[in-house]
């Protein structure tokens, strides 16, 4: 039985949809010395989903500067708390790395704030949404992708916490670690789809495009 999948997802849908949380270790990088353990085991694996969080600002005018760097495996997620680590040589290692995959969402806007902290030249990473785009799917936040294509809810409560505080909540490292692990889960779901045809796209015609027709 083919996948189905639509080229908008309805947003009310997602508030019934069970939540998906991640199950693997998550692990925090607080100094040079962690940085580069971690470093070296991300570089071994085949694949990573990677994200940024940025302190929200409430005042007009006011910014902050990205906060903290997920970056995870199939079983491993490593949270690099960029407001007190930086740029270090071994994050810039990282993001400078041309084997190894990393995947996200408008990755153009993370690499831009990360460009803020310190010059480097960007490696190996893939954007989801141009992917999505290629097969008609129009919605392209990750809570709608995933609940699209697995029918599961990314919970996005603690995004708007403050991601510079002395000491993160459990529940922002698990926010954060599972937005950077579902890249990879929804990257590999797409290449299987792309691979064996075995999907339906769903043409969806919303109120604007149905006035205009």
């Amino acid at each position: 039985m083919k996948k189905t999948i639509y080229s908008k997802f309805d947003k009310t849908r997602i508030g019934t949809l069970p939540r998906v949380l991640f199950e693997g270790r998550i692990v925090v990088v607080l100094t040079e010395r962690d940085a580069e353990k971690a470093v070296r085991y991300l570089l071994s694996q085949s694949i990573l989903g990677i994200d940024t969080e940025t302190r929200p600002s409430f005042k007009k005018g006011q910014t902050h500067q990205v906060a903290l760097l997920q970056v995870s495996s199939y079983d491993v997620c490593f949270l690099f708390r960029l407001n007190q680590l930086g740029l270090s040589p071994s994050v810039k290692l990282l993001l400078e790395d041309t084997r190894v995959p990393k995947i996200g969402l408008s990755l153009r806007d993370d690499l831009n704030s990360l460009h803020k902290l310190g010059d480097f030249k960007p490696g190996y990473f893939i954007d989801l949404q141009n992917h999505m785009r290629e097969i008609g799917v129009e919605d392209l936040s990750l809570q709608k992708l995933y609940a699209n294509f697995f029918a599961q809810k990314i919970s996005k409560r603690e995004q708007l916490t403050n991601w510079e505080a002395d000491i993160l909540q459990d529940k922002q490292k698990l926010y954060a670690a599972t937005d950077a692990w579902s890249c990879i889960m929804l990257y590999e779901e797409l290449m299987r789809l792309e691979r064996t045809g075995d999907y339906e796209l769903i043409k969806v015609i919303d109120d604007v495009q149905r006035n205009s027709a």
